[in-house]
């Protein structure tokens, strides 16, 4: 099923369609920049609509009759791909997976948000692999992530559920490893792959540098949207964007999408279907919230040791801090105490990173200390407890705590406060969901 919007050839007029006009792939590279001045988003069409910020219901797939599609065979999936489905482990699809996928297969643009651990990265995977001609060699699709280890985990994803395809999907990041190089990411494009996980900075230079032939792409996906337009790729996205056919279709997913984030969204996107949740029903039920007063700095690492000697039977933990020097500090002076921890931040090479995560992941290793690099869409299910050393921002908490209670699975966050300032965040994180983050109970491990 086609669109019912296209994007404006380079004849049409700039209000033919809420997409941005672009060049095509075949139009002077020298030109693909996107300045902020009138040439940029001036130049794009204005949404009047206001967007939906109802609940999972039916009436949020906005220009879409079809009804929640509750199991898996009931979707009109290729054969080949509904058995990856199964073998990779899902039995049921999610509330967004039910609401989600049918419209992608359809070719409809999209706006999706739900919680963290209910299967996001699925619907655009299966989503894609739906869509591909299997029997081509060529980049038919793109998943931009804002960080390595997102981007890794999603060609995993893809290339797991798609076993049985002939599917092919690399990750286009950045970073030099032993085994992984700009060279054998292009040797291995040019044997013939079908999908491109990827940060924005390394695929935007693959496509500059002609490594990567948009003109087969048919589908975007930008996964962590808020974070990816917020926080510094938003131009990055915007020159990806400027060399994609003009019937690419646009994904963009998230577990937090604020109203700024959909508008401009929608600046690109042609009558995008919209999948959204309320504020209030962003909090993560399967994740028991609570907080200490540890009342200094200083006595967080003692509250934090007696936490760890109490968690014996935890599976796996990751503590959050704001900084990587923060983080450096912690495990030098966990070790230091014989605990065994490992960690991971944005400043270590990417070799090490690596092996941090496949440590954590194969249960090798079982606390993970970690700035905000892990707090995006990391999928490991293993992970039962979230310690927040560090108080994060109220957008970032959902993300963060979201690392454990995945699938359903039940989860403890605790948060550690050591001024006024940092009972002030919890009563706002509270506020903006809606919900209550309990003092720990004295008999915590009880609740392990």
């Amino acid at each position: 099923m086609k669109k019912s919007s296209k994007r404006p050839r380079e004849d049409d007029t700039e209000g033919s369609s809420g997409k941005e006009h672009r060049r095509s792939p075949s139009s002077s590279h020298k030109s693909h920049k996107i300045h902020k001045s009138s040439s940029s988003l001036s130049k794009v069409r204005e949404k009047d609509s206001k967007p939906a910020l109802g609940g999972l219901e039916d009436k949020d797939i906005s220009g879409n009759s079809n009804k929640a599609i509750t199991t898996f065979e009931g979707m009109g999936l290729k054969p080949t791909l509904l058995r990856g489905i199964y073998s990779y482990g899902f039995e049921k699809p999610s509330a967004i997976q039910q609401r989600a996928i049918k419209p992608i297969m359809q070719g409809r643009d999209m706006i999706a948000q739900s919680q963290s651990g209910t299967g996001k990265t699925a619907v655009f995977s299966i989503g894609i692999l739906q869509s591909i001609e299997t029997n081509s060699p060529t980049v038919q699709a793109l998943a931009l992530s804002p960080t390595r280890e997102l981007a890794l985990q999603t060609c995993n994803v893809i290339n797991s559920i798609g076993d049985y395809m002939n599917v092919k999907c690399i990750s286009c990041v950045g970073g030099k490893t032993k085994s992984k190089s700009i060279s054998s990411d292009i040797k291995t494009i040019e044997k013939g792959v079908q999908v491109v996980s990827g940060t924005p900075g390394r695929v935007h230079d693959m496509i500059k540098r002609q490594h990567i032939n948009t003109k087969s792409i048919k589908m975007l996906v930008i996964d962590e949207a808020d974070e990816m337009l917020l926080k510094g790729l938003k131009e990055q996205l915007y020159d990806i964007y400027r060399y994609l056919p003009v019937e690419t279709q646009v994904i963009l997913i998230s577990a937090t999408l604020p109203k700024e984030i959909i508008d401009m969204g929608s600046r690109f996107m042609a009558d995008p279907v919209r999948v959204l949740v309320k504020r209030d029903e962003l909090s993560l039920d399967c994740i028991r919230q609570y907080h200490i007063n540890c009342e200094e700095e200083q006595w967080k690492y003692e509250v934090l040791c007696d936490l760890y000697t109490q968690s014996s039977n935890i599976n796996q933990t990751v503590i959050f801090c704001n900084t990587r020097k923060k983080v450096d500090w912690l495990n030098n002076e966990l070790k230091k105490g014989n605990f065994s921890v490992t960690s991971m931040h944005g400043d270590m090479a990417q070799d090490e990173r690596e092996k941090v995560m496949d440590g954590f992941r194969s249960g090798g290793s079982r606390v993970l200390i970690t700035t905000d690099v892990w707090g995006r869409g990391i999928d490991v299910q293993q992970v039962s407890l979230v310690i927040n050393y560090d108080l994060p921002t109220e957008d970032q908490y959902l993300h963060r705590i979201g690392r454990s209670g995945r699938f359903g699975r039940q989860g403890i966050a605790i948060n550690f406060a050591a001024s006024k300032d940092d009972i002030k965040t919890i009563r706002a994180i509270e506020r903006h969901y809606s919900i209550t983050i309990a003092p720990l109970p004295a008999n915590f491990g009880s609740l392990l």
